[in-house]
């Protein structure tokens, strides 16, 4: 079996490419300390409960299980969090991923496959962000990403290992199958919170109706999170052939508003409840992606590209659970 070692495996993207894993012939190993992860979401391979930042477990892990590469998804992604607590998200982000590339320099495994963030643009002017954007985080959260990023820069660059950061937009929906979906506590994304409005009766909030944008609402990429996951195995399967090391964009290239995600739900039964608010500080009224580079360099492209398709597997998932 072809093992694959997935750091934060049992979270929503992580057991989301597990799945993905497992249907393309790998054997995914996560590796996960449970802080925010759920263990039933660990369905398709074995479950090592462990921190990042104990090496010598982590080590024990890779001597165990041999994998051939690493999917790095573990990480606090708070971005709220990381303004008020920076000191957690440098520690566990940047710490715990110099933790687990010391265990796999001593095991010499040298792939991996990097969860990163458009929050490392921080508040760009572009309506299509490209690789080649300034990258000037705003917040802890993105700073540690965009410093993990640099570190994988720089190993790879003196030929130590070869890497693939994938910089996701903004992910949505769950599984087709309803084996597994989205569960965070606190939630903080914009379709469960407007599902949740509905059928618990939380008011979801629009922050900021005064953008510069057709309905005064802020625009984002919505990318499905199966289309996360195979981008995943794509991104492993370059390395592995020999690829060389990249940074990538994973978005649609299709920027839809908050108004129009409540506006899609309504039509498909969903009764939201909300009301407006002020905007966010840093927020930008514009988060899409040029996806072109994914395509060219790992011939990815989205299968879900009709919004209403990612929202169906959100409310199937949100009501079901």
């Amino acid at each position: 079996m072809k093992n694959i070692l997935v750091t934060g495996g049992a979270g929503y993207i992580g057991s989301h490419t597990c799945k993905s894993l497992a249907l393309a012939g790998y054997e995914p190993i996560t590796y996960d300390n449970l802080s925010t992860g759920h263990a039933d979401a660990v369905k398709w391979g074995p479950l090592v409960i462990g921190d990042l930042h104990d090496t010598q477990k982590l080590l024990a892990c890779l001597d165990q299980y041999k994998p051939l590469a690493v999917v790095h998804f573990a990480a606090s992604a708070y971005v709220g969090e990381s303004v008020s607590n920076p000191f957690k998200y440098y520690q566990n982000n940047v710490g715990g991923s110099l933790s687990l590339l010391e265990a796999m320099r001593s095991q010499n495994i040298d792939k991996i496959v990097f969860s990163s963030t458009c929050a490392t643009y921080g508040v760009p002017d572009l309506e299509l962000i490209d690789e080649a954007c300034p990258q000037h985080p705003i917040n802890p959260y993105g700073k540690s990403k965009l410093m993990i990023e640099q570190i994988l820069g720089d190993l790879s660059n003196q030929g130590q290992l070869k890497q693939i950061s994938l910089r996701y937009f903004n992910a949505a929906g769950d599984d087709r199958d309803g084996e597994i979906g989205e569960h965070h506590e606190p939630e903080t994304h914009l379709i469960p919170l407007a599902i949740s409005s509905a059928t618990d009766g939380l008011e979801l909030k629009i922050f900021g109706v005064d953008y510069q944008t057709p309905d005064g609402t802020a625009v984002r990429d919505y990318i499905h999170v199966e289309d996360i996951g195979k981008a995943h195995i794509l991104a492993l399967e370059h390395l592995l052939s020999g690829g060389e090391s990249s940074f990538i964009n994973l978005g649609t290239g299709r920027g839809h508003s908050v108004k129009e995600i409540i506006t899609c739900l309504q039509e498909m039964g969903i009764s939201v409840l909300a009301k407006n608010a002020q905007r966010r500080e840093g927020d930008p009224a514009f988060l899409v992606a040029n996806p072109l580079k994914a395509n060219d360099v790992l011939k990815w492209q989205p299968e879900y590209t009709n919004i209403k398709d990612i929202l169906k597997t959100a409310i199937n998932w949100h009501t079901k659970t």
